[in-house]
């Protein structure tokens, strides 16, 4: 998919890894501060807005959580052009929830023309090629055999299976930590590769919560988004904001102006 920014963008924002849940509402409280506040004419959130989406038919479930980010991204929809991409957590958003939050459904990945300069964006699991394990349950839970016997299911059965699912993501993340010096991060071939077949100039992703400006060579540049937590001891959140004249893009803190403490 390519976008091109619309002639009335001046900033355009890039979040991801929000992860709301009801466990969570400092988060969620720090969203609608920042929707309230951001001066973007677009926002682009790039994957693993919920902790876990389990069907769009979850729209239908009494969760007042899950209503009320809606409510927030439908409000936010009417004065700035909002883009929605499908995570690991919550690869099964679709068009029903999008038409709930006034988003366009963004592939992954896709491209964004803005001026001179094309951004590739994508969440960036796909790229994660040194972890195996992920990337052979990552390509069964995208098929259509795996998700339509899934989606058949009543919603409770769907969400105990998917928080077993997230319980044992956890414990597998904590062994490799426990058992290597380094995190996974994206492949740097791969990422170059998918950067020359888009024409893009930098990528943009979430995913491995180590935000970061990494250099790739060839002139590319790897932006990578923070996860949102304004639970944790040190409160974190940030955006990347593209000021589209200037074709410059900055980092910016968002936890001071967010803060719902």
């Amino acid at each position: 998919m390519e976008i091109s920014a619309a002639p009335h963008w001046q900033t355009v924002d890039f979040v991801s890894d929000l992860h709301l849940q009801a466990q969570e509402p400092e988060t969620l409280k720090a969203l609608a501060l920042y929707l309230a506040q951001t001066p973007a004419q677009a926002l682009f959130i790039l994957g693993d807005l919920f902790e876990v989406w389990i069907g769009d038919d979850a729209l239908q479930a009494n969760d007042g959580s899950q209503h009320s980010v809606v409510k927030l991204l439908h409000q936010a929809s009417r004065r700035l052009d909002l883009f929605i991409m499908c995570g690991n957590r919550d690869f099964l958003m679709g068009r029903e929830l999008m038409d709930a939050c006034g988003a366009k459904q963004l592939d992954d990945p896709s491209v964004l023309q803005a001026g001179a300069l094309r951004l590739l964006l994508t969440h960036g699991d796909a790229l994660c090629l040194d972890d195996l394990p992920y990337q052979a349950f990552r390509t069964q839970v995208r098929s259509a055999a795996w998700q339509e016997p899934f989606l058949s299911q009543p919603l409770a059965q769907r969400l105990a299976l998917a928080l077993q699912m997230r319980a044992q993501s956890e414990a597998q993340k904590l062994q490799l930590a426990q058992n290597q010096a380094h995190w996974i991060d994206l492949d740097t071939q791969a990422c170059l590769a998918l950067l020359a077949a888009h024409r893009a100039d930098h990528m943009v992703h979430g995913h491995t919560h180590h935000p970061a400006r990494h250099d790739v060579g060839s002139g590319h540049a790897r932006w990578v988004l923070s996860d949102w937590d304004l639970h944790a001891p040190t409160p974190r959140a940030d955006a990347l904001r593209l000021h589209v004249a200037e074709g410059a893009i900055e980092r910016v803190d968002l936890v001071a102006a967010v803060s719902p403490l």
